[in-house]
C-alpha cells in the first residue's frame, strides 16, 4: 500500500512537470514557433519605395510652394506694371486739362470710362490722380473726388516720377495689396499718376490651387509608386513563399520535393540550391537506411550464429552437467571466433563512419608509406610462398587524410594474399604527373569480372569467388573508396596486364610546404 501510494505521487509529480513545460502552438502555424523580428521582405520593400518617392515630393514641393508665390506674385506684379503704363498713356490727355474728372478725349472718353473699361476685364482696384493727388477716378465708388492720396507711398513716390512696385498692408482695406504705381508724365512734368492693386489672398488662392494641383499629382505619384512597389515586392515574395512551403514539406518527411526555379535571379539561385541541397540530404538519408539495413543484416548473422553455439553449449552442459569441459571446448571455441567475426565487422563500421566526417589532411610521404607497409606484410606473403615487391620510386608528398593512404594500401595488399597464387608475386608501383601520384597494387589472381570491378566498392557487397572467404564483410573495399574521397582523390579496378586485378588510388600532389601543385 505504501508503494502504491509512492508512486501515485510520482505519477501526480510528472504530470505537474510536464504541465508547466512550454509548449509549441502547433495551430495554423505547422509547428512553426511565430517568428519576431523586422518586417516581412515585401512590407518593408513596399515601405522603402513609397517612403524615398514621399521624401523625393516633400524636398520637391516644399520649395516650390515658395518659388509658386514667388513667380505668381511676379507674374501680377508685371501685369499691373503693364496695365498701370497703359493706363497712364490713356489718361495724359484727360489731365492735362483744367478739369480731369469731366474732361474728355476727342472721341469722347473720360478717365470714369477708361476705369470702367479697364475693370471689366481685370479684378485688379483702379485709383487715378492728379498731379496733387487728388483722386479724379477710381474703382471703388466709395472714393470722393480730390480724395488726397499722397499719404499712400506708392503714389506719393509715382508723383515724384518713379514708378514703384510692391506688397503693403492696406489698413483701410485691411488686407495685404499688391501694387503697381506709375507716373503719368508730359515732356517737362510729372501730372498725375495711375496705380493699380490686386490683394494678395487672390494671389495665395490662385498658388493653393496649384499647390492642391500638385498634392493630387503627389497623391497619385505615391499610389503608382505603391503598386509597383507591391508588384515587384510580390514578384520577388512569391518564388520565397513557394520555397518555404517546399522545405516545410521537406521537413515534413517527402524528401522528393523541389523548388520551381523561377523568378528573379537571386531566388533563381536560392532555389537552385534549395533543390541541390535536398538532392544532397535524400541521398544522405537513402545511403544511411541502406547502411543501417546493411548493416543490421551483416550483424543478424553473426550474431545469430553466437546465440546458436552459445545455445548449443549451454544445452550441453544442462544435458550432462558431469561432463568434462573439453566436450564443450569446440562449442565455446567456435562461438569465440563469431566474437571475433563481429568486432572485426564493428570496428569496419566504426572506421566507415569516421571516414564520413569531415576532417583535416596531412602531407604524406608516398614513398615513405609504401616501404613501411611493404615490410610490415612481407613477412605473411612470405609465410604464403609471395613475394611482395615495391616497384618504382614517386619521390613525391600527397595531400590524404591522418592514416588513409596506409588503410587504403593495406586494404589492397590484404585482398591481394588472398587470391593470389603462391609463387606469384604482388607487385606495388607508383606512377605520378605534375599534379596527382597513382598508386597501384597488382596481382596475379583470378581477377574480377568488369560488372564485378563496377560494384566492388559498393558498402557490404562481395563478389561470388569471395561468398565462401571467411571473415569477409564487404566493407574493406568501401573504406577504402571513402578515405580517397575525403582525400580529395580516387580509386579504381582494372584488370592486370598478364593476368589478375590492379587497384589503384590516386590522390593530390603538393609542395613541401602544403600547397597543391
Amino acid at each position: 500500500m505504501v508503494r502504491s501510494d509512492e508512486n501515485s505521487r510520482r505519477s501526480r509529480c510528472r504530470v505537474a512537470q510536464e504541465a508547466r513545460k512550454p509548449r509549441l502552438d502547433r495551430g495554423g502555424q505547422g509547428g512553426r514557433l511565430p517568428l519576431e523580428g523586422p518586417p516581412n521582405v515585401r512590407r518593408r520593400l513596399i515601405l522603402a519605395v513609397v517612403g524615398l518617392v514621399a521624401l523625393i515630393l516633400v524636398v520637391h514641393d516644399v520649395p516650390l510652394r515658395t518659388h509658386l508665390r514667388r513667380v505668381e506674385r511676379d507674374r501680377v506684379i508685371t501685369a499691373l506694371e503693364r496695365d498701370a503704363s497703359t493706363l497712364a498713356a490713356k489718361a495724359q490727355q484727360l489731365l492735362a486739362q483744367s478739369n480731369p474728372a469731366s474732361a474728355t478725349t476727342v472721341s469722347g472718353v473720360t478717365l470714369a470710362a477708361l476705369v470702367e473699361d479697364y475693370n471689366a476685364t481685370s479684378e485688379a482696384l483702379v485709383v487715378i490722380v492728379d498731379r496733387d493727388g487728388g483722386a479724379q477716378a477710381a474703382t471703388d465708388p466709395t472714393v470722393a473726388q480730390d480724395q488726397s492720396y499722397l499719404n499712400r507711398p506708392e503714389i506719393a513716390s509715382a508723383l515724384l516720377g518713379n514708378s514703384a512696385v510692391g506688397t503693403r498692408r492696406s489698413e483701410t482695406l485691411g488686407e495685404d495689396l499688391v501694387y503697381s504705381a506709375v507716373p503719368v508724365l508730359t515732356t517737362d512734368s510729372v501730372i498725375g499718376a495711375v496705380r493699380l492693386t490686386y490683394p494678395e489672398s487672390v494671389v495665395n488662392a490662385r498658388v493653393a490651387d496649384r499647390l492642391r494641383g500638385l498634392l493630387i499629382l503627389a497623391l497619385i505619384s505615391l499610389s503608382l509608386a505603391f503598386l509597383a512597389a507591391f508588384l515587384v515586392a510580390t514578384s520577388v515574395v512569391r518564388p520565397l513563399r513557394r520555397l518555404r512551403a517546399q522545405s516545410d514539406t521537406i521537413a515534413a518527411g517527402d524528401l522528393s520535393a523541389r523548388a520551381t526555379v523561377e523568378g528573379p535571379i537571386e531566388v533563381r539561385e536560392l532555389a537552385a540550391s534549395f533543390n541541390d541541397m535536398a538532392t544532397r540530404v535524400e541521398q544522405t538519408l537513402a545511403e544511411q537506411r541502406r547502411f543501417a539495413g546493411d548493416a543490421s543484416h551483416q550483424l543478424r548473422t553473426p550474431l545469430t550464429a553466437l546465440r546458436l553455439r552459445v545455445e548449443q553449449a549451454l544445452a550441453t552442459v544442462a544435458e550432462h552437467p558431469n561432463r568434462p569441459a573439453t566436450e564443450v571446448a569446440d562449442d565455446l571455441e567456435a562461438a569465440v571466433n563469431e566474437l571475433d567475426r563481429l568486432a572485426r565487422l564493428v570496428e569496419q563500421l566504426l572506421a566507415l563512419a569516421r571516414t564520413e566526417a569531415p576532417g583535416a589532411t596531412v602531407r604524406v610521404d608516398v614513398d615513405g608509406v609504401i616501404a613501411a607497409r611493404v615490410e610490415m606484410w612481407r613477412s605473411l606473403a612470405e609465410e604464403r610462398g609471395l613475394e611482395i615487391v615495391n616497384e618504382g620510386s614517386a619521390e613525391c608528398i600527397v595531400d590524404a587524410m591522418p592514416g588513409a593512404l596506409e588503410q587504403i594500401i593495406d586494404n589492397y595488399i590484404d585482398n591481394a594474399l588472398d587470391y593470389a597464387p603462391a609463387g606469384t608475386a604482388i607487385v606495388i608501383s607508383v606512377s605520378r604527373t605534375l599534379s596527382e601520384a597513382t598508386i597501384r597494387v597488382g596481382d596475379r589472381g583470378p581477377g574480377m569480372s568488369s560488372a564485378a570491378r563496377e560494384r566492388a566498392f559498393d558498402r557490404f557487397w562481395r563478389g561470388p569467388e569471395s561468398q565462401n572467404r571467411p571473415g569477409g564483410s564487404g566493407l574493406g573495399l568501401s573504406i577504402v573508396a571513402q578515405l580517397a574521397a575525403a582525400s580529395g582523390g580516387r580509386v579504381s579496378l582494372r584488370e592486370n596486364p598478364g593476368g589478375g586485378l590492379l587497384a589503384a588510388v590516386t590522390l593530390r600532389v603538393v609542395s613541401p610546404d602544403g600547397t597543391p601543385r
